[in-house]
């Protein structure tokens, strides 16, 4: 987002923050109320672009969003609706993508909320392996001819009781509303969220071997020194390394592994 969509959307989270700091507010039911509108404004194409018309009144658009979600969601989703669909956004779907953003955004305070929001980052960065190693998953969930139900069923069978439910939840949103992004795209969306809920950036790790307590400690403390923030370690274990470890933070890779220093020397000695 640029410009206008950019101040609404930190508005908006600010909003969300005031609401979810109030202990009487369930932000798990809230996150499920956004996600509705958010699905809602995807589909209604015209109803999107009346509540983003720059000619409007903000009021106007305003009191528009109390009647179409009045009776549909509870009070605190349609406020803070109604303070997104008052401010300026860039592109109408814009105002989509934040509502979709703060419905993740709820979902994991709720988790940070019960204490299970590193949980949550570790189960979705295993989801994202998973199905990085499966092409016949990717497929069946990805499959346009198949249905939203016949695809949260399987997730289900996949996720049910042995992940979080908030996991569960935000993946098969994902999987269920894409919205053109990859899976993919949209799961490294979701743990950057999971990230910033403390502040913390996520670093992926690969190894030969599992890393040792001891290990994890000493490259977490390292590379928050390097970035100037705490970092949140995924770990991934590949033989093919064969010794040391690379490490990538967004599209930074530090590559120390045996096998890049095998692949550089066969470079120089090609060239």
């Amino acid at each position: 987002m640029n410009g206008a969509s950019r101040e609404a959307l930190a508005a908006a989270h600010e909003s969300l923050d005031a609401l979810t700091d109030n202990t009487s507010v369930d932000a798990a039911k809230l996150a499920g109320e956004l996600a509705a509108v958010t699905a809602l404004l995807d589909r209604e194409v015209s109803l999107r672009r009346v509540l983003t018309d720059p000619a409007q009144a903000g009021e106007a658009k305003a009191e528009l969003a109390g009647r179409v979600l009045g009776g549909q969601v509870g009070g605190e989703t349609v406020d803070l609706v109604k303070g997104m669909v008052r401010a300026r956004w860039s592109q109408s779907r814009d105002l989509v993508d934040a509502l979709e953003e703060l419905a993740n955004t709820a979902d994991l305070t709720a988790a940070q909320q019960t204490g299970a929001l590193d949980n949550v980052e570790d189960e979705l960065f295993r989801f994202g392996r998973i199905l990085a190693s499966s092409t016949e998953l990717r497929s069946a969930l990805t499959n346009r001819s198949a249905t939203a139900a016949a695809k949260s069923e399987l997730l289900s069978g996949l996720l049910g009781g042995k992940a979080e439910q908030v996991t569960e939840r935000l993946v098969v949103r994902l999987v269920t509303h894409p919205r053109g992004r990859s899976l993919e795209a949209g799961l490294e969306s979701l743990s950057k969220l999971a990230a910033g809920r403390r502040n913390r950036m996520v670093a992926v790790v690969t190894s030969a071997v599992p890393l040792t307590d001891a290990q994890k400690q000493r490259l977490g403390a390292g590379l928050a020194r390097m970035y100037g923030r705490e970092m949140h370690l995924n770990l991934e274990v590949d033989p093919e390394v064969l010794g040391g470890i690379s490490v990538r933070v967004g599209d930074e890779v530090i590559n120390g592994t045996i096998s890049e220093r095998l692949d550089e020397a066969k470079r120089r000695i090609a060239g």
